[in-house]
């Protein structure tokens, strides 16, 4: 089972194309510093903006660089069905250990929409899948009746919950049970969902402090609340930094400003802005990341 702290990678980026050195070398510093997992190509690594060979030669890096001393959480997802399915297998092909597929978007579909698009993926690949439930992406939430129904398909193993509401988050894990992974979709509520019962989280923080969030999770897995709470808020400034734009803007240029990738975007993601610029440096510098 899936638990603890999984990093939603970056997805450096030099002159236009895939850097692959600095993937690499981030992949082996997230591991070296004791991460749980990896999830390329999801929002944070800038899936959108990936062309379909893009999508799977950065898969095929990760897990390559990886060499299966972590689990690979390939992000899938698709608001086609026929496209998701594609990209689930292109990551079985390349040899990803499981998927995170984000719920259909902009179509906006009915929760049988939801759950049949999620049923059709699951009969089409191998691997074990988490769904992603971010309505504020998809314009439309997952309920946790639909999510039960998903538990009971035999593949799909896990959500990523980022609904922003405590009480689903509670009604999913009562409907789908303790051997369903419930992982917070946000770094500032890993410790109640975890609390509540979840498995972990898929972190944006943690590409810039990989070590200290795993140390988070660790704490809640080992029923520590103490010892989270602390460290929780120690992090929170750092947190809440990347939320300074849209993610990835402000992890990608806090990234860039560590030397670990440039700061480069893809259209229509933009720079961040000076004055934010200033107060992401002055927060890294409180972390002596800089």
């Amino acid at each position: 089972m899936l638990t603890g702290c999984l990093t939603a990678l970056i997805t450096p980026f030099a002159r236009g194309a895939i850097d692959e050195k600095a993937l690499t070398e981030l992949v082996e510093w997230q591991i070296a510093s004791g991460i749980d997992g990896l999830v390329p190509c999801g929002s944070t690594g800038e899936s959108a903006t990936l062309s379909h060979d893009e999508h799977l030669a950065v898969l095929r890096i990760v897990v390559q660089a990886a060499r299966k001393r972590v689990p690979v959480i390939a992000g899938t997802g698709s608001n086609s069905t026929a496209e998701a399915i594609r990209l689930t297998r292109g990551a079985e092909e390349a040899g990803a250990d499981g998927a995170l597929l984000i719920s259909p978007y902009y179509n906006r579909p009915t929760q049988d929409g939801i759950f049949q698009h999620y049923a059709a993926v699951a009969e089409a690949t191998r691997l074990p899948l988490l769904v992603y439930n971010i309505p504020v992406r998809t314009a439309s939430n997952i309920t946790a009746e639909t999510m039960a129904r998903l538990s009971r398909v035999r593949n799909i193993v896990g959500v990523k919950e980022a609904s922003g509401s405590m009480a689903q988050v509670i009604d999913t894990l009562d409907a789908c049970g303790t051997d369903f992974a419930v992982f917070a979709g946000d770094d500032v509520i890993t410790l109640p969902i975890m609390a509540a019962g979840g498995h972990g989280v898929i972190s944006v923080a943690a590409n810039m402090m990989p070590r200290e969030m795993t140390e988070l999770t660790t704490a809640l897995r080992a029923g520590n609340l103490t010892s989270a709470r602390t460290v929780q808020a120690r992090l929170l400034p750092l947190i809440r930094a990347t939320g300074l734009e849209v993610n990835p803007i402000p992890v990608k240029t806090a990234m860039a400003m560590m030397g670990r990738c440039t700061d480069e975007l893809r259209l229509p993601l933009t720079p961040l802005t000076p004055a934010n610029c200033e107060k992401l440096a002055a927060v890294l510098r409180e972390y002596r990341l800089v």
